[in-house]
């Protein structure tokens, strides 16, 4: 929509025209299975090989540690219920009590079969409590999962000496990478970590596939059978357009990282300052973290967060809330809670996401918005 202005990019983000170009081009002329012997399915065989070197130098990995999946909560399933699989001894799972709900589904469901699930807390802003994650991980813990950004906040967790606590001690760790891949340099080898999930369309791929890092050597149980693709940890024919797009948008998210890092950044900086000094009730949360430099959460005092989207959209500004909406009532975020954020600036949490497609003029207008827009309910507040 070409009026509208797009801050949902932690959703999803707009796919570089070189990937629809690549997509399409696949599905017009790559069209063989990869499987097939025949010189036509092997040379479609090529370009699915060609992409996962791609995706591999993204995250210094090498091309047979990555296994394709139909995207990021794939292969969180995959890596947790595959992990777990493999150590019918232990019983435990850790994770985090900031996690995406892809992971938090997922350990819910292993509760129910029995699994003791202990979720590390965080403070009030949004970090990791280090202490209660290393007394976690007993020895009787089959796998250990934490995200590296948190996609509502944007808090970055120090992934390596966490995960070294949990490796030191022979778990297998887990990282929820989906907000982080393609936006900020990652070196898998330099983690100790088993497997790391990630997602195209949140880098400017396709929607539709991901990939999952297995370590050399790290036991994982398939979860999808039927064919003999992807080492037999994933069956079924490959998604080649979307593979080739996610090897197309890898190249782009590489070689273009330093440069968005700097700029969206500053964006995003001047986007908060902006909003401050106009909206006095306006508080940015773990704006005293480290944090990914594309993401801000912003919760209004007293006001309740889908209520200021309705006012957005009609103003053709694109953003989402930090919480969900469940049986007509708004609960506040389980992030936000997590962290001990009020609810009355935990109701009013909206996450406005920046991408490479973003202007500083779109923020100016955001900003000079949302006096008005954000009047319009104080005022039926009563404020």
């Amino acid at each position: 929509m070409p009026d509208t202005i797009y801050l949902d990019n932690n959703a999803t983000t707009q796919p570089l025209p070189e990937v629809v170009d690549a997509v399409a081009e696949c599905l017009r002329t790559q069209y063989a299975n990869p499987s097939s012997v025949h010189q036509f399915g092997q040379t479609v065989r090529h370009a699915v090989e060609q992409a996962r070197r791609q995706v591999a130098e993204l995250i210094g990995a090498e091309s047979k540690e990555v296994i394709f999946t139909s995207g990021g909560t794939e292969s969180i399933n995959l890596a947790i219920r595959g992990g777990v699989a493999e150590r019918p001894g232990k019983r435990r799972v850790v994770t985090t009590a900031v996690e995406h709900s892809a992971v938090l589904r997922v350990v819910e469901q292993l509760e129910e079969e029995g699994y003791e699930v202990v979720r590390v807390g965080v403070d009030v802003h949004g970090r990791l409590n280090a202490d209660e994650w290393s007394d976690a991980l007993t020895d009787d813990t089959a796998i250990a999962s934490i995200l590296h950004v948190n996609n509502e906040t944007g808090v970055i967790f120090d992934v390596k000496p966490l995960a070294q606590v949990a490796a030191d001690r022979g778990i297998p760790v887990h990282v929820d990478a989906v907000q982080s891949a393609g936006k900020l340099p990652i070196d898998v080898h330099d983690w100790p970590v088993a497997y790391v999930s990630m997602s195209a369309h949140k880098f400017h791929g396709p929607k539709g596939i991901g990939a999952l890092y297995v370590r050399r050597r790290a036991r994982l149980h398939a979860q999808i059978v039927g064919g003999s693709q992807e080492r037999l940890l994933r069956g079924g024919t490959e998604h080649v357009p979307g593979i080739v797009g996610m090897g197309v948008a890898a190249m782009a998210a590489k070689r273009e990282m330093s440069n968005c890092t700097e700029r969206i950044g500053a964006m995003r900086d001047a986007f908060e300052r902006g909003v401050l000094e106009v909206i006095p009730f306006a508080r940015v949360h773990g704006a005293e973290s480290p944090r990914i430099y594309n993401t801000s959460n912003i919760g209004f005092e007293n006001l309740q967060a889908d209520a200021i989207l309705i006012v957005l959209s009609e103003a053709a500004i694109c953003a989402s809330a930090g919480a969900a909406c469940s049986s007509g009532s708004l609960e506040p975020s389980h992030v936000l809670k997590a962290m001990g954020i009020e609810d009355r600036l935990a109701h009013g949490a909206i996450r406005f996401s920046f991408s490479r497609f973003n202007t500083p003029a779109e923020m100016e207008r955001v900003v000079a918005a949302l006096p008005n827009l954000l009047g319009r309910l104080t005022s039926l507040a009563g404020r």
